[in-house]
C-alpha cells in the first residue's frame, strides 16, 4: 500500500473541493493514484446525485455575463437545495465560472457537454459538486441573447439576473442597457412588446375585461371598445418597452432608450429569477 502524505491529500482537496477525509480515503482506495482518486470522488458524486435526483433545487445563484465586445450575453442559474449553500462564496464563484463557459455555448446541451477543466465536462463538474456539497446541484436556466449591444444586471443576492439587447452600440449604450435590465428585473415584464404576447393571453384579458364591465352594468354594445382600452393598459403595464421607466415615471422605457439616439430600440431581453 502506498503511503499517503498530507501534501497529496491537500492537492486532491484543492483539485476537487472534496473534504480532507474523503480525499484521503479516495487516495488510499486508489493506492495513491491521483487521477484514479479523482475518478473515485466523481463516482461518489454520481451516487449522491442519484440519491438526490428527486429533491427540490429551488435555491441557487443567477448570473449574467456579456462577452468582451458586448454583442452576446448569457444568463444561467446554478441551482441547489438550500440558501446556505447558495450564499457560499465557492458556490457563487463556481456559478460565475460556469457562466463564462456558457457564453461560448449556443444551447443547454452544448453547455453541459463543454469542457470545464482538463477534460472534465460541465455536467461532470455538477455531478462532482453534488458529491462534494451533498446537495442536488444543477443548471436551472440557460438563456442567451445577441444584439448590436448587450448589457446585463445581477440583482443583489444573485436571485435575479437580466440581459438586454439594444439596436445600436452608441455612446451611453452601457448605462441605458443596464438601466433597462434593472427595469426588467424589478417589473418582470411578460414580453418585450405587445407582439410578443401569446394570443391566448390577449383573448383571456379581453374576456376578463368584458366580464368586469358586465358586472358594472355597461351596455353590451360598448364592451368591445372599452375592453380594447383596458387591453392597452395591460400592454403598458406588462411589456418592457411600454412600461413607465422606474427612474423617471414621466417617460416610457422606449422613450428613455431614445435619449441616446432617436433610432435606438430595445430588441430583446432575457430574465431569470429563482423561485
Amino acid at each position: 500500500m502506498a503511503k499517503i502524505t498530507a501534501a497529496e491529500v491537500n492537492k486532491l482537496r484543492k483539485a476537487t473541493g472534496a473534504g480532507m477525509m474523503d480525499c484521503k480515503k479516495a487516495l488510499v482506495e486508489s493506492d495513491g493514484d491521483f487521477d484514479k482518486a479523482i475518478e473515485i470522488l466523481r463516482k461518489k458524486g454520481q451516487k449522491v446525485a442519484a440519491k438526490r435526483a428527486d429533491r427540490e433545487s429551488s435555491e441557487g445563484a443567477v448570473i449574467a455575463k456579456v462577452n468582451n465586445n458586448a454583442t452576446k450575453g448569457v444568463v444561467i442559474s446554478l441551482n441547489c437545495e438550500t440558501d446556505f449553500v447558495a450564499k457560499n462564496e465557492d458556490f457563487v464563484n463556481l456559478a460565475h465560472k460556469l457562466a463564462e463557459i456558457a457564453l461560448n455555448s449556443n444551447s443547454m446541451e452544448e453547455f453541459l457537454a463543454a469542457d470545464f477543466d482538463q477534460g472534465l465536462s460541465v455536467q461532470d463538474k455538477l455531478i462532482e459538486q453534488t458529491g462534494v456539497i451533498g446537495e442536488k446541484i444543477e443548471i436551472g436556466a440557460f438563456k442567451t441573447l445577441e444584439a448590436p449591444f448587450v448589457g446585463s444586471y445581477i440583482h443583489a443576492g444573485n436571485k435575479i439576473a437580466v440581459i438586454t439587447g439594444l439596436s445600436a452600440n452608441v455612446d451611453g449604450a452601457a448605462v441605458v442597457a443596464k438601466d433597462v435590465a434593472m427595469q426588467a428585473a424589478a417589473m418582470n415584464p411578460i414580453a418585450l412588446d405587445e407582439t410578443g404576447i401569446d394570443q391566448a393571453i390577449i383573448d383571456k384579458e379581453i374576456e376578463i375585461a368584458k366580464d368586469q364591465l358586465r358586472q358594472e352594468g355597461k351596455p353590451e354594445a360598448m364592451l368591445d371598445n372599452i375592453a380594447k382600452g383596458k387591453l392597452k393598459r395591460f400592454f403598458k403595464d406588462n411589456t418592457l418597452v411600454n412600461q413607465m421607466f422606474i427612474k423617471d415615471n414621466k417617460k416610457s422605457v422606449s422613450d428613455y432608450v431614445k435619449s441616446i439616439g432617436d433610432d435606438v430600440k430595445v430588441v430583446g431581453f432575457e430574465r431569470v429569477a429563482l423561485g
